[in-house]
């Protein structure tokens, strides 16, 4: 059985789960994050099979119809999949995966670990959200990228997406970057330390 983690990080959309697991990747060289496919246009900066795989919707359903993903799920007219031998090769290779999906995407992994042995042992699911609705529309905002009517939107869902937090194993509420990092570095850490990742033979 595999000793290496799959973090899954899951946010209200704007929440800063991007940045946090772009922390994460800079602090644990053995991490490596499963580049996330979709149909949206790329934006300013992005650069294909870097930042995500741009996919038409022709290509992406030809992968649904042919099981591919570990996740897909349409949001706001966009569709995102996780590819399931992204994840199988990275975890043959003992490397630790870090999963940035929203919370459809969590309840596809969720339901698909329940019978994948090795999926249900290496999984540790983490919340983050913005501490009020205030906060998250500050954040959606800064960023610039949205129309008013996208932003409603986002908005709209967020507070049926934070609802979901029971659900994962661990919950931060997003504070500044730097606490947020440390938090979720405190998490990783101990999850590492747990018996059943743990090689140890008692010395002579």
């Amino acid at each position: 059985m595999s000793r290496s983690i799959v973090l899954l990080l899951s946010a209200p959309s704007g929440a800063g789960k991007t940045t946090l697991g772009d922390g994460l990747l800079r602090q644990n060289p053995q991490l490596r994050r499963v580049i996330t496919c979709t149909t949206r246009a790329p934006r300013a900066g992005e650069t294909d099979g870097v930042d995500y795989h741009f996919l038409s919707k022709e290509t992406f359903s030809a992968k649904v119809e042919a099981g591919e993903f570990l996740e897909h799920a349409t949001v706001y007219g966009r569709s995102y999949g996780t590819l399931a031998k992204s994840v199988r090769d990275l975890l043959k290779e003992g490397l630790d995966v870090l999963l940035t999906i929203d919370v459809q995407g969590a309840v596809s992994v969720r339901k698909v670990a329940e019978t994948d042995l090795v999926l249900r042992a290496a999984l540790v699911t983490l919340f983050l959200t913005p501490s009020s609705r205030l906060e998250l529309t500050r954040r959606l905002q800064g960023r610039g990228t949205e129309s008013s009517e996208v932003l409603a939107a986002r908005l709209a869902a967020a507070e049926e997406e934070v609802a979901h937090w029971q659900r994962f194993d661990y919950l931060i509420k997003s504070g500044t970057r730097e606490e947020d990092l440390r938090r979720a570095q405190a998490i990783l850490d101990a999850e590492r330390l747990r018996r059943c990742r743990v090689h140890f033979e008692f010395a002579e």
